[in-house]
């Protein structure tokens, strides 16, 4: 199973960087960590710093033909468009992956770095 983020434009891969993370980008940076560890394979194209990735993939140039960047984050599950607009909760991604529910616990938001990184300190 493999699962593609195609997010917005970001200053990092994540976006999880800089003083001030918004709270849904860190939950979900921890539960692609969380499926990544359940052997999934999980990749992240971001905007700013992949736009080869969206143009190569159907998919993504279909969804911003469509929607334009309304259309990010764009999530594909084995290269079939299961999300679109919003960053999905665990449990979605769960079961996209073909993954009990009953495995997927609870997100808990990871930690954001308060100065460094890509985007703190200026």
């Amino acid at each position: 199973m493999k699962i593609e983020v195609f997010d917005p434009a970001m200053c990092c891969s994540t976006g999880v960087c800089g003083p001030s993370v918004p709270p849904e980008l860190a939950r979900f940076a921890g539960d692609l960590e969380w499926l990544a560890a359940q052997g999934v394979t999980v990749t992240r194209h971001n905007l700013a710093h992949e736009p080869q990735a969206f143009v190569a993939c159907e998919p993504a140039r279909a969804a911003l033909a469509e929607r334009g960047e309304q259309a990010l984050p764009l999530i594909l599950a084995d290269g079939r468009r299961v999300s679109a607009g919003r960053y999905p909760e665990r449990s979605e991604l769960a079961g996209w992956s073909g993954l009990e529910p009953s495995h997927a616990p609870v997100s808990i938001p990871l930690a954001a770095p308060t100065s460094g990184g890509c985007c703190g300190g200026g």
